[in-house]
C-alpha cells in the first residue's frame, strides 16, 4: 500500500517536471525563431544630382544611300566595304564609253553650229549695210536678221546639250557625297544599274559626330526647358559592359510635339564619336543632367529590393522586427539611391541580409557591418558615380 502510494506521487509530479524542463528550453531559445543578422543603414538627407535616365539608341549624324545618276554597267568598285571614305572618293566606275560618244558628238554639233552661227552674222550686217543703201529691201533683211538669231539660239541649246553630256560623263563616276563609314557593297562589279530609279549601290553612314536619341516622360519638359534656358545640358551614354568613362555630350534636339499615344517627348543629344565607340543602332542607357536638388532622402542602392509589386526596403522598427514598406525611388548611383516616397530621414533600413526577411521577422545587426548612409561614396552631382 505504501508503495502504491509513492508511485502515485511521482506521476503527478512528472508533469510539472515536464513542464518546467519546457519553459527553461523556450526560454533558452529566446521564446521564438532567433534573430536574422543583418547589416543596416540610416536614410539621410543629402543634395543630388536631377538625373533622367532613359533608353537611347544611337543613329548616325548623317546618312546616305548612294544610287547612280548614270545608267550602265559597273566596271569597276574603288572602295572596301565598311571602311571610312572622304567627300568625293571615287566609289564606283559605270561604263563611260556611252557618255564619252555622247560628249564627242555634242562637241560637233557644236562646233558645226558656231560655224553656220558665224556666216549668218556675216549675213546678217551685209543686210543691214545693203538696206540702208536701199539695195536690199526690207523682206530680205528681216529674213536675214532671222536667220543669225536663230543660229545663234542654236548655240546656245549646242552649249547646254555639251554640257548636259559632261554631267552625264562625270555621273560614270559615283563618288561619295559624305565623309562616313561604309556598309555593304549592294551592287557588284558587273551589274547593270539604272540612273537615280534603281536600288542603293552602297549606304554611308557619318558616325562622328553621332547622334543617341531618347525619349522622356512629359512631365519632365518643364524642368528640361528650364535647365536648357539655363546653358547646355549634359548627357552621358553609358554602354553596358563598358567600364570606362561614359561618352558625353549634349542635347541639341528637342521634338516640337509630345506623343500623345506614349506621353513622351524625343530629344537628341550630340557626342564626338572619334574613336567610334558608338555605333548606329546600338541601344545605351541616356543619362541627363538637369542640375541639382537638395534635402533629398538617400539610402544605399543595396536597400533596394524589387518585387512584383515594384520597389522595396525592409526598415527595422525600434522592437528590433523588420516591416517591408512599398517605396518610389528614382535612378541613382551604385553607391545610393534616391527614395522620393516610403522612408523618412533617419528610419533605420536593411542593406544586407534580406534574403531571410519577411513582415515582422526579428534581427540582429551585425555590428561590425553597421553602416549609415553618409558613409556610402558620395555621389557627384551631375557627374558619373
Amino acid at each position: 500500500m505504501k508503495r502504491r502510494s509513492v508511485l502515485l506521487s511521482s506521476l503527478a509530479a512528472l508533469p510539472l517536471a515536464l513542464g518546467a524542463g519546457c519553459s527553461r528550453t523556450a526560454s533558452a531559445r529566446g521564446g521564438g525563431p532567433p534573430a536574422v543578422p543583418v547589416s543596416v543603414a540610416e536614410a539621410r538627407l543629402a543634395t543630388v544630382a536631377d538625373r533622367v535616365d532613359a533608353v537611347g539608341s544611337v543613329e548616325p549624324y548623317e546618312t546616305v544611300s548612294v544610287k547612280a545618276q548614270a545608267g550602265g554597267q559597273i566596271t569597276a568598285v574603288r572602295f572596301q566595304e565598311g571602311r571610312d571614305v572622304k567627300a568625293g572618293d571615287l566609289l564606283f566606275q559605270i561604263d563611260p564609253r556611252p557618255y564619252q560618244a555622247a560628249l564627242s558628238q555634242a562637241q560637233a554639233a557644236l562646233a558645226r553650229d558656231q560655224a553656220q552661227a558665224s556666216k549668218a552674222a556675216a549675213d546678217e550686217a551685209r543686210a543691214e549695210s545693203l538696206f540702208k543703201q536701199g539695195v536690199l529691201s526690207k523682206e530680205e533683211h528681216d529674213q536675214a536678221i532671222s536667220v543669225a538669231q536663230a543660229q545663234k539660239a542654236t548655240v546656245a541649246a549646242d552649249e547646254a546639250a555639251l554640257e548636259n553630256a559632261r554631267l552625264n560623263l562625270a555621273y560614270a563616276e559615283v563618288r561619295s557625297p559624305i565623309s562616313g563609314r561604309t556598309g555593304s557593297v549592294l551592287v557588284h562589279e558587273g551589274n547593270v544599274v539604272k540612273a537615280v530609279d534603281g536600288n542603293p549601290l552602297v549606304v554611308i553612314n557619318r558616325i562622328d559626330p553621332i547622334y543617341v536619341s531618347f525619349t522622356v516622360p512629359e512631365k519632365r519638359l518643364g524642368a528640361i526647358r528650364a535647365a536648357q534656358s539655363r546653358g547646355a545640358l549634359g548627357v552621358e551614354a553609358l554602354v553596358g559592359g563598358d567600364t570606362a568613362a561614359p561618352p558625353t555630350g549634349r542635347v541639341t534636339f528637342i521634338d516640337n510635339q509630345v506623343d500623345a499615344q506614349s506621353g513622351t517627348i524625343r530629344l537628341k543629344a550630340t557626342f564626338h564619336n572619334a574613336d567610334g565607340r558608338l555605333w548606329p543602332g546600338q541601344f545605351v542607357t541616356a543619362r541627363l543632367t538637369l542640375g541639382q536638388r537638395e534635402n533629398v532622402v538617400v539610402v544605399p542602392t543595396s536597400a533596394v529590393q524589387t518585387g512584383q509589386q515594384g520597389g522595396y526596403a525592409f526598415v527595422v522598427k525600434p522592437d528590433q522586427t523588420v516591416e517591408q514598406r512599398t517605396i518610389v525611388t528614382e535612378p541613382g548611383s551604385e553607391q545610393q539611391t534616391a527614395v522620393t516616397r516610403g522612408i523618412s530621414p533617419g528610419e533605420t533600413v536593411v542593406v544586407d541580409g534580406q534574403m531571410g526577411l519577411v513582415n515582422g521577422t526579428r534581427v540582429q545587426v551585425k555590428k561590425a557591418a553597421t553602416a549609415t548612409a553618409s558613409a556610402a561614396a558620395p555621389e557627384v552631382a551631375g557627374g558619373r558615380p
